[in-house]
């Protein structure tokens, strides 16, 4: 069953513990602790670090990770941690970030979210590569349009590109983003396909195809297969993991993540609470997806922000209750919400859905 139970080569390469297909945890913001990462990939997936508040405080996570996994004995007999580490380009402090890749060598570095487009792109890889040859560079993004700047001006090749769909939960494209099942295809045409006016050589640099990951709206395995069958080499879930014992995350949005249902009338796109939380400076292009509260549905009657601040800070004291339908603290997540019913471990989580594609898979060729 090619492509299900075996990686490619430049996965099973760059990544010997992983198993196909290979389930990546997302590089979520906080959320994403050593916990989370070292539980994925010792589960035989590819687990990210998030980024932090401060870039300075990566350094620590790494540094715990490494214990963590140093107790499990791993990482294999390779020169890099067998987990990944992401970075928010338009805010994280880049000589930190490149000095905590050259201190700890994590497997990959997932960039995402630059101010300067391709600019900031090629000088972030540069420099990591400078001091960590064998990291892995992966790059996210969310349109044709990214596709094709990386075909027209990329200087620095990708290792793997992550291509998310907009169903995605936390910081996705606000206004010009795709649904996965449409923006894959033709993004990997954008890439790779001969009959396109940019050419596979043009991002492959003869070096053989660049892995694509698919991201957004993947909950369980029958996201997972589907995504595969589309031609990703891998799977990337992020709000799945938010339901997972070892995310870095307070019970009471746990709860709300497995509360939640139909995702398409349940979330949306809004900078509301970004701005409640005081958190600005996101490149224009981006917004996340949250659950919705009171402090939404009460900014569309027409609430005065300032109300609504006064409100959202007084809900800060209260804790766990501060989240919920009658709640008002953000809670980022996917619209494949609807689908985790839940908390798991996040090692069971991995192997139920590699173990669910493999089933289906089975299924339909016994069709």
């Amino acid at each position: 069953m090619p492509g299900i139970t075996h990686l490619s080569k430049p996965l099973a390469h760059r990544y010997p513990w992983a198993k196909a297909p290979l389930i990546v945890s997302a590089p979520m913001r906080v959320f994403s602790g050593p916990e989370l990462a070292v539980s994925v990939s010792h589960a035989g997936g590819l687990g990210f670090l998030g980024p932090r508040v401060k870039t300075q405080e990566t350094l620590s996570d790494l540094e715990k990770s490494t214990e963590l996994l140093k107790k499990l004995h791993s990482p294999p007999n390779q020169a890099t941690l067998p987990i990944g580490v992401g970075f928010q380009l338009w805010s994280d402090d880049i000589d930190i970030a490149v000095s905590a890749v050259e201190q700890y060598k994590p497997c990959a570095v997932w960039l995402y979210a630059p101010s300067n487009g391709q600019t900031d792109i090629n000088t972030w890889s540069r420099r990591i590569r400078a001091v960590s040859s064998e990291t892995q560079i992966w790059i996210q993004i969310g349109t044709v349009r990214e596709a094709e700047t990386l075909v027209a001006g990329g200087s620095e090749r990708p290792d793997v590109i992550v291509v998310q769909g907009s169903e995605s939960g936390g910081h996705g494209r606000a206004k010009d983003g795709l649904g996965l099942v449409a923006l894959f295809p033709e993004v990997e045409d954008v890439l790779f396909s001969s009959s396109s006016s940019s050419s596979s050589a043009a991002v492959g640099g003869g070096k053989g195809k660049i892995p694509l990951f698919a991201a957004g709206g993947i909950a369980d395995s029958r996201g997972a297969l589907g995504a595969i069958a589309l031609g990703a080499d891998g799977v990337v879930m992020g709000t799945r993991f938010l339901a997972s014992t070892e995310a870095r995350i307070s019970d009471g949005y746990r709860r709300e993540i497995v509360r939640a249902r139909d995702g398409a009338t349940s979330t949306t796109r809004t900078l509301l609470y970004n701005h409640l939380r005081g958190t600005y400076g996101w490149p224009e292009e981006y917004s996340p997806r949250t659950i919705i509260n009171r402090s939404f549905v009460e900014e569309q009657e027409g609430k005065p922000f300032e109300e609504l601040k006064r409100l959202h800070d007084e809900a800060m004291k209260k804790g766990d209750e501060g989240w919920g339908v009658e709640g008002r603290l953000a809670t980022y997540a996917g619209a494949a919400v609807g689908l985790i019913h839940g908390v798991k471990d996040a090692g069971e989580i991995v192997r139920e859905c590699r173990e669910g594609v493999a089933r289906r898979f089975a299924g339909l060729a016994d069709a």
